[in-house]
């Protein structure tokens, strides 16, 4: 069985190594970055990574900015890891979308439970997440997309539009509703980015883009004939 990989970052390599040993005793594959800068690179290399372990300060990009870069195009499972233990650090952390919040000094024991215990309810999120509609199949789990049997290349954003699309099958989305759910509440932006993204994906999609209808003055909507 395939080792899942695991993206440890923290710039104190003593740390890093008492993280790693742990998670490879536990048949993790484990992949440190130093800082943040390097942690956002790493990920978006590897794209299969299963979760991350992120320190708060650190050089070139503090951890909080590293949630946001990664959080713009992933829901990847993060633990932060802080010398603080203030709530509104928390607060923030969960804010930013992060799933498991842990104070330095820690048990690495107690974290690789952390580990498992996130990684079982990613996986049972998971079942079932092959989707099927009107010729499009998307595996949610393997981040991919095909058009009657041929794959197709969606970025982040892209793939995400098209889930929430075919989950939302026949129902009418104004793009207020679109940006709430594909880019998070918090995401303040013109509501005409979503044509943008929907252009894009129609084009990708060839034929079958004109299941994304237009619901002029609301939004989009997709529609299959069944």
């Amino acid at each position: 069985m395939e080792r899942l990989k695991i993206l440890v970052v923290d710039d104190e390599s003593r740390m890093r190594k008492l993280v790693r040993d742990f998670l490879t005793k536990s048949n993790y594959e484990v992949i440190e970055a130093e800082d943040g800068a390097r942690a956002v690179d790493i990920f978006f290399e590897q794209n299969d990574i299963a979760l991350i372990i992120l320190d708060v300060m650190m050089p070139n990009m503090d951890g909080w900015q590293v949630c946001r870069e990664i959080r713009e195009y992933s829901k990847v499972p993060i633990i932060m890891l802080t010398a603080k233990s203030e709530e509104q650090d928390e607060l923030q952390g969960f804010g930013l979308g992060v799933d498991e919040y842990i104070s330095k000094p820690f048990s690495p024991k107690i974290l690789v439970a952390r580990v498992e215990a996130i990684l079982r309810r990613t996986s049972q999120a998971n079942v079932d997440e092959v989707m099927e509609a009107g010729g499009i199949l998307i595996n949610k789990a393997a981040h991919s997309v095909s058009v009657e049997g041929k794959p197709i290349d969606l970025s982040y954003k892209e793939f995400e539009l098209l889930t929430y699309f075919v989950e939302n099958k026949g129902i009418a989305l104004s793009r207020e509703k679109i940006l709430n759910s594909v880019w998070n509440y918090d995401y303040f932006g013109d509501a005409r980015t979503i044509d943008t993204h929907v252009k894009k994906l129609r084009s990708k999609m060839g034929e079958k883009g004109e299941l994304i209808r237009t619901i002029w003055g609301m939004g989009y909507k997709f529609e299959v004939n069944e």
